[in-house]
């Protein structure tokens, strides 16, 4: 009776210490079988990406599986699950104004097909740091744009759960200093190979729904306009530049959901670049829009999976299958 009722204690504790997975059951499938096959299914339609022996970070979008998850299996099917002891999660706030940077006050991230230990070592530092501070569990749990991920994650490192730790950070909107200061924080965590950033974000939010109509005629249908948009920002990223980054959302106003998020990885980037001597390639895996518009009633948003990998030694090793094992 006394085993039991510490098993019991144990148990209860543990559940306190859980990130549920709220969106389950909405925004992507809660049965187990069925979010392995998709999963699965989403990353070997990627496969041409191939495992990238050098990846440092990934950039993929966060909306519901039916709508993303896709485009999302082209960042997660470049990750070796045998190269990692860490992986750090960054994703914008939609729903709680931040200025500043939180990380999960809990110790296990709950997902329908496996649970993911906290990196608690990760969180004591970043929170002695005095920059972050510890979510709220309300936040955390309502906050979708980290969440996405967690399925994905666990699923791509499913053989490994015992070992990888894992950090998530809620990014708040930031000003531009803002971005740069946590770019230099994180950029140690950059160039460390064992490391891996997801970075999450959607890309352009078009329609009356989102207070976003931008629409240039010259580049043909509404759905072009919104490529030819999002395009632009894909190529800044791509040649690394923050600063240029800030000028376009600014100038364009495109609603890039996770530009904080972006930037602070640019800004990581390029602190490595510039004091470690260590030279990054962005590049885009894949990009999709949730529905072609052609008329203002209609609404669209895309989606990006891009692929960061440290120049010089990065390769492509044939991809192994991410296909469902017994």
């Amino acid at each position: 009776v006394l085993i039991l009722r510490v098993e019991i204690s144990l148990f209860r504790q543990k559940m306190m210490s859980v990130r549920r997975a709220s969106h389950a059951g909405s925004w992507y499938s809660g049965d187990r079988e069925q979010l392995k096959s998709q999963l699965s299914s989403w990353i070997q339609s990627a496969r041409d990406v191939g495992f990238q022996d050098n990846l440092r970070a990934v950039i993929a979008p966060h909306a519901g599986y039916s709508f993303s998850g896709p485009t999302a299996g082209y960042a997660y099917a470049a990750i070796d699950p045998t190269k990692y002891d860490r992986v750090i999660v960054l994703g914008p706030s939609h729903h709680t104004y931040l200025d500043h940077c939180c990380v999960t006050a809990q110790k296990f991230l709950e997902t329908p097909v496996g649970t993911l230990n906290v990196d608690e070592e990760f969180n004591t530092d970043l929170k002695a740091s005095g920059l972050f501070e510890s979510m709220d569990r309300t936040v955390d749990e309502d906050e979708h744009s980290i969440e996405m991920h967690l399925p994905y994650v666990a699923y791509v490192f499913r053989d490994h759960l015992d070992r990888i730790k894992v950090g998530t950070v809620l990014v708040g909107s930031l000003s531009r200093e803002g971005d740069e200061k946590y770019g230099l924080f994180f950029s140690s965590y950059l160039s460390n190979p064992k490391n891996l950033f997801i970075v999450s974000s959607d890309f352009c939010h078009w329609g009356k729904r989102f207070r976003y109509v931008n629409y240039d005629s010259t580049r043909g249908e509404i759905h072009q306009s919104i490529e030819h948009l999002d395009r632009i920002a894909i190529d800044i990223i791509e040649r690394q530049g923050p600063a240029e980054f800030h000028r376009y959302l600014r100038e364009t106003g495109n609603t890039i959901c996770g530009r904080h998020p972006i930037t602070v990885l640019l800004f990581a980037a390029q602190k490595c670049q510039g004091s470690q001597s260590k030279s990054f390639s962005f590049s885009l895996a894949k990009y999709a829009q949730s529905s072609q518009c052609r008329l203002q009633s209609d609404s669209s948003v895309s989606y990006v999976s891009m692929l960061v990998t440290l120049q010089g030694d990065a390769k492509v090793t044939p991809f192994q299958s991410h296909s469902i094992k017994d």
